[in-house]
């Protein structure tokens, strides 16, 4: 988790900085996006046998059979069939995205990929909200709070961002925003529902998480909450 957090903060700080020096949406470029693609590949690698390592750990602790018996293929079935979509997303990070970035884009578009390194802008709040669950302390203001913080920073920076991003680019070349999809290459707008359709899909899973801890709160406590899972970032 705090690898993920720092990692994270590292992304934002990155994508802030390169969309802030970007005036020309498509033409401007700054160092930042090739060096940070490159540095943040080893890190995508390395949380996918992180996420395989705490979910053979938790089995273990839980006294699942399948996972007492050692690393074996059943464990990484058992990981993948819970933690796909996750998994999938970083191995698009590693085998797709940064091909494109580092080799194909020809040099265009250095304020959009900042764009995309700022949602991670919500990960160290969801970490934080892994460790006060973990040190009990699930039921007080503070993780209530983050869990604000954690919808509101996930649904500005990893949805409202795409319309963000197509407002920009209108802005510049003088389309109306709901044209502007039409101007774009069909892969550039099938790449961002690529990219868009997860985001929705967690920020689905974190609202009913939300309503479990509410209902949970209103019924005056009680139950164990599990952890927001990775999967859930």
């Amino acid at each position: 988790m705090l690898v993920s957090a720092i990692h994270a903060s590292l992304a934002t700080a990155a994508g802030v900085t390169v969309v802030a020096s970007c005036n020309d949406v498509m033409t401007d470029s700054h160092w930042l996006v090739n060096w940070f693609v490159l540095f943040g590949a080893p890190y995508m690698a390395f949380d996918i046998f992180a996420m395989y390592l705490s979910h053979y750990h938790t089995q273990r602790v839980r006294g699942h059979s399948s996972s007492l018996s050692g690393h074996s293929l059943q464990t990484v079935k058992a990981f993948l069939s819970k933690g796909w979509m996750l998994v999938l997303h970083h191995l698009a990070l590693l085998l797709i995205f940064m091909p494109i970035t580092l080799f194909f884009r020809r040099g265009l578009g250095d304020f959009f990929i900042g764009c995309l390194f700022t949602t991670e802008f919500s990960t160290p709040f969801v970490s934080v909200g892994n460790i006060l669950i973990q040190l009990g302390l699930d039921d007080t203001r503070l993780h209530r709070i983050n869990g604000v913080i954690i919808l509101w920073s996930f649904f500005s920076c990893r949805i409202l961002l795409f319309p963000f991003m197509y407002w920009m680019y209108g802005r510049q070349f003088g389309v109306p925003l709901h044209r502007v999809a039409f101007h774009l290459p069909l892969h550039c707008n099938v790449g961002n529902l690529a990219i868009l359709a997860p985001q929705v899909y967690w920020f689905i899973l974190l609202l009913r998480k939300a309503k479990r801890l509410y209902l949970r709160q209103s019924r005056g406590g009680g139950g164990d909450e599990k952890p927001l899972r990775r999967n859930e970032k």
